[in-house]
């Protein structure tokens, strides 16, 4: 009977092991490119989240004189081999992670890197990210301990970045990051990439004010020429058949004025169709947009339809 017990629990404890190991993301390989003097980008890498399968965010590093300042840290799991990443390129230490929204692929390696760090993040963020389960328990430490409303500056001479929220999109709490010296805006998934966006309403995000955030963004920051992005790639497929095509992460200012036109006119076309009488699946599937757009990912584009009809009630 002993011997049966014993048995059972060998079994059971292989049973959970490999439980454990099937829920445990697949880590892909990361890189470090270098964007400018001072100021990297990490991309690559995948992951699981609440929010499903998908290619890891990506992380940019700005060398500061007094340490290294890192915008969004991955899916969980990737906290290390950022790190390595880094040192690849600097000896200083990390002293600052800003998040620039909610989503796991982007917050997920918080809890990865050293207590000492200060996390920064828009107000309506950190409330977002203190609902998700990666940051319960002990890794509530790791939540934003920085916050602010509309704009604040961190730094100061040529290593200010300056925080501005212009309002909802993807989530109610995209920040965009600046920084000055470089003429450079870091954008996170407000710009993921040239596609129909994910607009994600439990964590606030808008499909009918994207295009006015974005408008604000554009009219309010002077003096950028370089905008990274979100995210490299593009996904395709569902489930396990999955695909991805490498976008450039480093993107010009006029691709983020164009991706600005891209949203009103996306929303204005889904509006007007809703206006005329057709049913969201109809819009979807006879948009009239202008040809510059042909080579946009519309995958989401049925979905962001849907949305906007909801919100235009």
């Amino acid at each position: 009977m002993r011997r049966a017990v014993v048995l059972t629990g060998v079994v059971l404890t292989g049973v959970l092991s490999i439980a454990v190991v099937l829920a445990q993301p697949t880590l892909g390989t990361i890189q470090i490119e270098k964007v400018k003097d001072n100021l990297y980008i990490v991309t690559g890498g995948r992951g699981t989240s609440a929010q499903g399968n998908g290619i890891a965010g990506n992380t940019t590093v700005f060398i500061a004189e007094s340490g290294v300042v890192l915008i969004d840290t991955k899916y969980g799991g990737y906290g290390k081999a950022i790190l390595d990443q880094i040192k690849s390129v600097t000896s200083k230490p990390i002293t600052t992670i800003i998040n620039t929204h909610t989503h796991a692929d982007h917050t997920g390696g918080n809890s990865e890197f050293p207590r000492t760090v200060e996390f920064v993040a828009h107000e309506n963020t950190k409330a977002n990210m203190a609902r998700m389960n990666e940051f319960k328990g002990a890794n509530t430490a790791f939540l934003p301990t920085k916050t602010f409303r509309t704009t604040m500056s961190l730094l100061s001479g040529q290593d200010r970045i300056d925080l501005d929220y212009f309002g909802a999109g993807h989530t109610n709490g995209d920040t965009v990051i600046v920084i000055p010296a470089l003429r450079t805006a870091v954008m996170g998934d407000l710009f993921a990439r040239k596609w129909a966006p994910l607009v994600d309403s439990e964590n606030g995000g808008s499909a009918t004010a994207f295009p006015q955030t974005l408008a604000k963004a554009v009219s309010a920051i002077k003096d950028v020429d370089t905008v990274i992005t979100g995210h490299s790639s593009t996904t395709f497929g569902s489930g396990v058949s999955v695909s991805f095509m490498r976008s450039s992460p480093v993107m010009k200012w006029a691709d983020l004025e164009e991706y600005a036109d891209f949203m009103r006119d996306f929303v204005a076309a889904a509006q007007a169709a809703k206006k005329a009488g057709k049913s969201a699946a109809d819009a979807a599937k006879a948009l009239n947009l202008p040809a510059k757009y042909k080579n946009y990912n519309m995958a989401r584009a049925a979905e962001d339809v849907q949305k906007v009809y909801e919100e235009s009630k």
